[in-house]
C-alpha cells in the first residue's frame, strides 16, 4: 500500500513538471517581446528548473531505489509465506496419506487375514482328511480281509450247515428249535401255556405231536413240524433253471406228501379237546412259498384235510392271539376276587370316613368353643384391661385379641355301596 502511494506521488510530479514545461514553453512563446525583460526571471526559472528537475531526478531514483527494494521485501516475504504454507500443507498432505496408507493397510489386513485363516485351517483339514484317509484306507483294508475271511468261514459254515440239513433227524432237531423260540417269542413259555413231545397213546401204537398249545377252557391244538428240504436244497445248487424247476417242483410234491401223511394221523380224533384241524409247522416262510409257487392250491388242497399249513409269520401271530387269550380269561378268573376285594376296601373306607368324620366334628366343636372364648374375651375382659391404660397404666405389650375362626370342618360325605357280582358280569368283564 505504501509503495502504491510513493508511485502515485511520483507520478504526480511527473506529471506536474510537464505541465510547468507546456505551461513555460508556451509563456516562453508568448512573451517573447518581454524576453529581454524576463530574461534575468527567466534564468532564475531556469534554474530553478533544473534544479527542481535534478530533485526530481534524484527523487525518481530514490523511489526506484526504494520501490525495488521494496519489491525484494514484498517477494522475499511472499516467497517465504508461500514456502512455509506449502510445507505446512505438504505436511498435513504426508500426514493425511500415512494415515490412509495406515489405514488402508489394516483394511487390507482385515480383509487378508481371515483368507489366510481359512487358508491355515483348510491347510490343516487336508492334513488331517489326509491323515484320516491313509488311517480309512487302512481300516477299511483291514475290514476287508476280515470280511474275507468271515466270508470264507460262512461259506464253509454255509457247507456244513447245508450238509447237516441233509440229515433228517437234524433237520428235525432244527425244526423243534425254531419253534420253540417262536413259543418264547409269543409268551407262551413251557411251563404256563404249552407242552412239547406228547404221547398219545392209539390203537396202531403211541402217537407223538411235536407240541400241543394249551387253550383256554381246557382246549389243545395240535402241532406238528415238518422239514422238507432235500429238493428244496438241490433247487439252491442246481446249475440251470431247468434242473432248479424240477427240483422245485419235487419239492413242492414232497410238501403235498407231508400234509397227507398228517392228515392220516387225524389228531383231531385223538384229542379230545382238540378242533377238527393240525397245525403243519414249515420252519422257513420261503419253503413254504417255493412250494406254493408251484403249487398254487396247496392250501386249499390242506385245508380240505383239515390240515393248516404255518411259517414263522403266520404261526407267531397265532401264539400271539394264543395269548392274548390266555391274559383276558385270567382276567375273568380273577374278575370275582377283584370284586370281592373292591367291597373290603370300600368297607374299610366306610370305617375310616366314619371316623374321620368323627375327627371333624371334634374339631367343628373345638372351633365353635374357641370362638365364643374369643367373644367371651373381646366383650368381658378386654374392656376391663383397657381401664388400665386409661388409669395410666402403661404396659410393656399390648392385648393383641385373637381372630376367630370363620370355616368349619366339612362333613365326609360316603357314596353308596357297589352291587354285587353276577355271573353275567363276571363273565363279560375283561
Amino acid at each position: 500500500m505504501t509503495t502504491e502511494i510513493l508511485l502515485y506521488v511520483v507520478l504526480a510530479g511527473v506529471a506536474g513538471v510537464a505541465i510547468g514545461l507546456a505551461i513555460g514553453l508556451k509563456r516562453t512563446m508568448t512573451l517573447t517581446r518581454e524576453l529581454a525583460a524576463k530574461e534575468a526571471e527567466l534564468a532564475s526559472r531556469a534554474a530553478a528548473d533544473e534544479e527542481r528537475e535534478r530533485m526530481l531526478t534524484a527523487a525518481s531514483e530514490h523511489l526506484g531505489a526504494a520501490f525495488h527494494e521494496l519489491a525484494d521485501r514484498q517477494f522475499r516475504s511472499h516467497s517465504e509465506t508461500f514456502l512455509k504454507l506449502a510445507r505446512e500443507t505438504l505436511t498435513v498432505h504426508t500426514e493425511r496419506a500415512k494415515g490412509d496408507l495406515a489405514a488402508r493397510e489394516q483394511a487390507i489386513d482385515n480383509l487378508v487375514a481371515p483368507i489366510r485363516e481359512a487358508l491355515a485351517r483348510a491347510e490343516q483339514q487336508l492334513h488331517e482328511l489326509d491323515r484320516s484317509r491313509r488311517e480309512t484306507h487302512g481300516s477299511i483294508s483291514a475290514q476287508l480281509e476280515a470280511l474275507a475271511a468271515s466270508q470264507q468261514a460262512l461259506s464253509a459254515e454255509t457247507r456244513n450247515l447245508v450238509g447237516a440239513l441233509r440229515r433228517p433227524e437234524v433237520r428235525g432237531q432244527w425244526g423243534e428249535i425254531t419253534l420253540r423260540r417262536l413259543v418264547e417269542l409269543a409268551g407262551m413259555v413251557e411251563h404256563c401255556d404249552f407242552v412239547t413231545q406228547s404221547h398219545q397213546p392209539t390203537e396202531n401204537g403211541a402217537v407223538r405231536p411235536d407240541m400241543i398249545i394249551r387253550l383256554p377252557e381246557g382246549r389243545e391244538l395240535v402241532v406238528d413240524v415238518k422239514t422238507p428240504l432235500d429238493a428244496y436244497l438241490e433247487a439252491t445248487e442246481a446249475a440251470s433253471d431247468a434242473d432248479r424247476r424240477v427240483a422245485l417242483e419235487r419239492h413242492a410234491a414232497i410238501v403235498a406228501g407231508r400234509v397227507r401223511e398228517l392228515a392220516n394221523k387225524a389228531y383231531w380224533s385223538q384229542f379230545e379237546r382238540s378242533p377238527e384241524f393240525v397245525l403243519l409247522f414249515i420252519p422257513g416262510d420261503q419253503f413254504l412259498s417255493a412250494a406254493l409257487a408251484e403249487r398254487p392250491a396247496l392250501l386249499d388242497d390242506a385245508l380240505r384235510q383239515n390240515i393248516i399249513l404255518t411259517t414263522p409269520t403266520s404261526l407267531v401271530a397265532l401264539l400271539k392271539a394264543v395269548a392274548y387269550g390266555w391274559q383276558q380269561t385270567a382276567l375273568a378268573q380273577n374278575a370275582v376276587e377283584i370284586r370281592s376285594s373292591a367291597v373290603q376296601l370300600y368297607e374299610r373306607l366306610v370305617t375310616f370316613a366314619s371316623h374321620l368324620g368323627n375327627v371333624g366334628k371334634s374339631l367343628s366343636d373345638s372351633v365353635r368353643a374357641f370362638n365364643a372364648s374369643v367373644g367371651s374375651l373381646e366383650r368381658m375382659v378386654l374392656p376391663s384391661a383397657r381401664r388400665f391404660t386409661d388409669l395410666g397404666v402403661q404396659p410393656r405389650q399390648r392385648v393383641t385379641p385373637p381372630r376367630a375362626i370363620e370355616e368349619l370342618a366339612r362333613d365326609v360325605a360316603v357314596a353308596d355301596p357297589p352291587e354285587p357280582a353276577t355271573a353275567e358280569s363276571t363273565e363279560s368283564s375283561p
